[in-house]
């Protein structure tokens, strides 16, 4: 009886013990919140340096190469008609400016000196994680196969590929990647389909547009759809299809939910869809948190267009006069990136301070031409996809009109006009409109991107709107 007993109150004791340790250890909903927000402050020091990184690069260049604009701007006056376009110039060699400038560059090196301390705790943290390329030479858009300013959104890409979520074994997860036009939605979500990590963890993946969702008899998606990075293991136990579905406005929801019904249905457990647009609507559609793009900050664009036209082999500060005038075609290209890789590109083939005038120039006048008529900048009616005028520097008195603009595998034919030669050539285009060739990314997944155009008389033109 004793020994019935005492076993009888051991085991009362045990389970009490037991009981107190888990209702003890449970942790609290305030207490799993602070951790979480601690976590994401980790996670997000590592951007912040980045762009503190970014800021401090450009304001240091500003201030190297602000005593060199003197000599730049002379340049400039010689190659420009008027001397109103040169009013930012001017401004630039003010003692205010120089003061300004040097209260920023202040500034900078206050906040890099705090974000570089506090980031005792992320270094212990980042240990685990895989070594990442070096910057910046591996890690823009015109050597290797990364892209630049991009690190932390495609591992989060990266981690929602690889990574199942228990709770939602059964269903399709879907991640929604948002971002307006050309800011490298589909480039960032190939350059995560083109990691080892990834085609080893899909047998299959699958790309599906626009065209798709005309289709009304669809109904098997692996039949219509186009496969990339096919392993030959497509039988493999275990192994799920990705699906990336790429809409460039708002999904029609019907559609959508029949191309779900039928994923879930014929696709194998551990499949995934991503979803990329321009709207964000189809963040209701994930089934965890989006991923939004952004346009690359002015400092973080100089430092990708610095090393665009530098790179290795040349050394800026061993011509700081033409840093300078780099800075300022920098500006006026408002951070876009097929602008940057053409002006870049045009940039190396002429490494001439008077050519790089005239280019600074051009640029300022037509634009300010753009901005003066049509109230917004060439770039912008661009990247929401509205007609643009350019400008021909070999002549001035015709423009180029943008009307209609699209992207194309790089399996098909390219046109054999190329955008840049008929800007900044003397390449003559044929009458009415024609395909011109702006530019070929060198990483997945390989578009041409192709204006239609056509070139028009500025005085015709002129004469016309007088007459209306």
């Amino acid at each position: 009886m004793d020994t019935i007993l005492s076993a009888l109150l051991g085991e009362l004791a045990s389970r009490s013990i037991n009981f107190f340790i888990r209702k003890s250890c449970k942790p609290k909903a305030l207490d799993v919140e602070d951790s979480l927000q601690r976590s994401l402050l980790r996670a997000q020091q590592l951007e912040m340096l980045r762009d503190a990184m970014y800021k401090a690069c450009y304001m240091h260049d500003t201030f190297r190469y602000h005593s060199h604009g003197e000599d730049a701007k002379d340049q400039v006056v010689s190659h420009s008609v008027s001397l109103s376009k040169l009013n930012h110039l001017k401004g630039i060699g003010s003692s205010n400016r120089k003061t300004q400038i040097l209260e920023q560059l202040q500034d900078t090196l206050g906040n890099l000196n705090c974000t570089i301390l506090d980031m005792k705790e992320l270094a212990v943290f980042i240990t685990s994680y895989p070594r990442l390329y070096h910057q910046p030479y591996s890690m823009h858009l015109q050597l290797g196969n990364c892209m630049f300013g991009r690190q932390m959104e495609a591992e989060v890409v990266l981690n929602f590929l690889l990574h199942t979520q228990p709770h939602v074994a059964e269903e399709l997860e879907v991640l929604p990647v948002v971002g307006p036009g050309r800011v490298g939605k589909s480039t960032l979500v190939a350059h995560v389909c083109n990691d080892e990590r990834v085609r080893d963890r899909f047998s299959k993946i699958m790309f599906v547009t626009d065209h798709d969702f005309k289709d009304k008899k669809l109904t098997y998606l692996g039949e219509r759809s186009l496969k990339k990075y096919q392993n030959s293991m497509i039988n493999k136990d275990g192994r799920g299809v990705l699906i990336v579905v790429e809409v460039a406005g708002d999904i029609n929801q019907s559609k959508w939910k029949r191309l779900y019904a039928a994923s879930k249905w014929c696709l194998t457990s551990g499949s995934k869809i991503i979803v990329t647009s321009r709207s964000n609507k189809i963040t209701e559609l994930g089934t965890t948190r989006p991923v939004t793009l952004k346009y690359l900050s002015d400092e973080a664009d100089w430092y990708f267009f610095k090393t665009l036209i530098f790179g290795r082999s040349t050394d800026p500060k061993m011509h700081p006069r033409m840093a300078y005038l780099a800075m300022e075609i920098a500006r006026t290209l408002k951070g876009s990136l097929l602008s940057a890789g053409n002006t870049a590109s045009l940039l190396r083939d002429n490494f001439d301070i008077h050519f790089w005038c005239k280019l600074l120039v051009f640029l300022r006048g037509f634009i300010k031409w753009h901005v003066s008529t049509f109230g917004d900048h060439p770039v912008d009616a661009l990247n929401q996809n509205r007609p643009a005028h350019l400008g021909r520097m070999s002549r001035t008195s015709e423009q180029i009109v943008v009307h209609h603009q699209y992207q194309s595998s790089s399996q098909e034919e390219v046109p054999k006009i190329a955008l840049l030669c008929v800007i900044y050539g003397s390449v003559k285009p044929p009458a009415g409109r024609f395909d011109a060739l702006v530019w070929r990314s060198p990483i997945p997944p390989y578009y041409n991107y192709i204006y239609t155009c056509e070139v028009r008389d500025l005085k015709t033109t002129s004469t016309k709107r007088k007459r209306s």
